[in-house]
């Protein structure tokens, strides 16, 4: 019998997070007859690692002192104990991942980079050029992100491979609204529901997106007054706890906190919506316009690319309050349109979305064979 290809996906935490529902979709979905998964995190495991331990093995290692940047002797120990054919790091542990890898004298390196920082400092984009040197492909999430990259960080764009995020159209799909969940989420009857499912991180500038909410509201005369409702965990929380009081939006903006039933709480949303500087190409996104709800997001990344030509007319600028707070009224005062831009939405994901195709790319890269 022929030996299965061990990879070994290294991760900063399974917490809530893009990345994370990323890397577990590709364990659950490989080919298990022809890979041996494992995933090392370099902090907690996380709400994300819970069933994981069925389709791979789980590792942590969490003593990196500040001298290991340089030398990550603790790290490269871990990793040849698991003797990986294969390591794939993801975003914010790259470099010290990728040097610890090769002291291992690991054979191939993959990283996937899901975003950048906004702004995108020097001295990460110098440290991820480090690390783009030792590592055999560099796979960008989209073609903006890919153009960034190798004008910015990978020295030589050969290594460069795009493959777009996926997800699961089948768990993601147009369902019929749950009043339970409705209810949860404490918004009122007939109110109209703009929402947002992510890491609550600075990079999504959920701090505009509150303005343009205290816009919409003081200026709404069309029937019961919108809600917003913001799924996820993150650093910002607290900040973004404050500015809701600030603006006088107790009553009207909610954070849900994280919730493991986002395809519940689609069904619940007029508009979806982010109002990143930059993104990769957002699950989030994808999850929301896969379950058929219409889309109100920032021109960044690659966002563009998911709406297309069709829905073009969804994009605004990053970063302009009174644009995104006239999208969200544009939408949400045509039922009709919104709808019709919903179900393209749907089709967009279903053509060029799926999960499985994303994996498939992830197994003839592990591979070498592209």
């Amino acid at each position: 019998m022929k030996q299965r290809l061990k990879v070994l996906h290294v991760v900063h935490d399974l917490d809530y997070g893009g990345l994370e529902r990323l890397v577990g979709a590709i364990v659950r979905l490989i080919d298990r007859a022809r890979f041996e998964s494992h995933i090392l995190t370099l902090s907690g495991f996380g709400r994300f690692a819970q069933g994981l331990e069925s389709v791979a093995e789980l590792h942590r290692f969490k003593a990196i002192p500040r001298l290991s940047m340089l030398w990550p002797v603790g790290l490269a120990r871990r990793i040849r104990a698991i003797a990986p054919d294969v390591v794939h790091t993801h975003c914010g542990v790259w470099y010290k991942a990728s040097l610890a890898a090769r002291h291992a004298g690991v054979p191939r390196l993959v990283h996937t980079e899901h975003g950048r920082h906004y702004p995108d400092s020097w001295v990460a984009r110098f440290r991820d050029g480090l690390a783009a040197r030792r590592t055999d492909v560099v796979v960008a999430v989209s073609d903006a992100l890919r153009g960034q990259l190798a004008r910015a960080v990978v020295r030589d764009r050969s290594r460069i491979r795009v493959v777009v995020n996926g997800v699961d159209t089948r768990r993601f799909r147009p369902r019929l609204v749950n009043g339970s969940v409705r209810a949860e989420l404490g918004v009122p009857a007939g109110a109209p529901v703009i929402g947002s499912v992510g890491r609550l991180d600075p990079v999504k500038a959920y701090e505009i997106m509150i303005q343009a909410f205290a816009q919409l509201r003081a200026t709404w005369t069309e029937g019961p007054a919108p809600v917003l409702v913001l799924v996820g965990d993150g650093p910002e929380w607290a900040r973004l706890e404050a500015l809701i009081e600030r603006y006088g939006l107790r009553d009207a903006a909610r954070l849900a906190g994280w919730r493991s039933d986002v395809e519940n709480v689609h069904a619940v949303l007029d508009v979806f919506t982010l109002s990143s500087w930059s993104e990769g190409t957002s699950l989030g996104l994808l999850e929301a316009m896969s379950t058929g709800v219409c889309p109100v997001v920032t021109e960044v990344g690659g966002s563009p690319a998911i709406l297309g030509e069709r829905l073009r007319h969804r994009l605004v600028r990053p970063g302009d309050v009174a644009a995104l707070a006239a999208a969200w009224r544009d939408a949400l005062a045509h039922r009709d349109r919104r709808e019709a831009d919903g179900a393209v939405a749907r089709e967009r994901v279903e053509q060029g979305f799926g999960l499985d195709r994303m994996v498939r790319q992830y197994e003839r890269l592990y591979m070498g064979e592209e």
